[in-house]
């Protein structure tokens, strides 16, 4: 029996057992693939506090050692489900393990929404980003593509512009979707251009380093290689919830329905980081959750 058991070691779930640990509590971290989540992708992050410079993994494996050395237990396994209709909390994984704690934090981040294209996985942090504040000043002066065309998409756009020699839009539908203010602060600037309709063809890639992307034109068949130093892709996130949904309510997209207060509608049930719903997505908001998460599940067990 533990008392706090975390489903997800990324920052949040990490900074959840640290908190956790550092009150006494036992705790029990299940991971399903690797310790950082997110922001392992990073080749290089400068904008965690503390740092000038580190990559994700070397902040990951950091964080790790600093949760194993205060008395974490740690499993690699899927969590498929939970039971936490009573005092004790189940959760069970798809190896065939069950366990059992007093608290549960569900820190289960997102995943990125992919192009779908050979080879695409293998450059993410090498060619291939997701985050414009954590990667955009790799790419000062240089050419870059942004995959999209939602507010996200021109979130990232926006300060890519400010950075980047040329930003091209890549967007799948006739129009972009952006919130017209947003569509008007890019639009304007002349190194910003834009593809509609496009079909997302191969990655071109030489001596395994991306070099660009080739496109096609939906209506007309047209194809074109768009050479290019980066690819930005902001087509949406994927929260995977589901399987909790009977302890912690979700929004329309999947996001858990929870404030900074981290509560869930079962006493004993809290979610942290990217799962939840909120406006900024970044490591150190990630560690925030964590830390209310796992105070206010001492101050549940207490």
């Amino acid at each position: 029996m533990y008392d706090i058991i975390v489903i997800g070691g990324g920052p949040a779930g990490m900074t959840a057992a640290l908190y956790g640990l550092r009150n006494g509590k036992t705790v029990l971290v299940i991971e399903k693939s690797a310790f950082g989540g997110q922001i392992t992708y990073s080749p290089r992050v400068e904008n965690i506090p503390g740092f000038v410079s580190v990559s994700g993994n070397e902040f990951a494996d950091r964080f790790l050692s600093q949760i194993m050395d205060q008395g974490a237990e740690l499993e690699f396994d899927e969590v498929t489900e939970i039971e936490a209709s009573g005092e004790t909390k189940t959760v069970k994984t798809s190896m065939g393990g069950e366990f059992t704690g007093r608290a549960v934090i569900i820190a289960a981040g997102v995943k990125h929404r992919m192009l779908g294209l050979p080879g695409e996985e293998e450059l993410v942090g090498n060619g291939i980003s997701f985050c414009a504040v954590c990667d955009g000043d790799f790419y000062k002066g240089k050419k870059v593509a942004v995959a999209g065309g939602g507010n996200s998409a021109f979130v990232e756009a926006v300060l890519l512009q400010e950075k980047c020699s040329e930003v091209v839009m890549l967007q799948d539908l006739p129009d972009f979707t952006a919130d017209k203010k947003l569509q008007q602060d890019l639009l304007k600037h002349d190194n910003v251009k834009s593809r509609f309709n496009t079909r997302f063809i191969s990655i071109v890639i030489e001596n395994d380093s991306f070099k660009g992307i080739e496109i096609e034109n939906k209506l007309t068949n047209e194809r074109e290689t768009i050479i290019c130093d980066g690819l930005f892709v902001a087509i949406g996130l994927i929260p995977e919830n589901g399987i909790f949904a009977g302890y912690a309510d979700l929004d329309e997209r999947g996001y858990f329905l929870s404030d900074e207060s981290t509560l869930t509608k079962t006493p004993g049930v809290f979610v942290a980081g990217d799962c939840r719903r909120k406006d900024v997505r970044q490591v150190t908001t990630a560690c925030a959750d964590g830390a209310m998460a796992a105070l206010a599940a001492c101050a549940y067990l207490r």
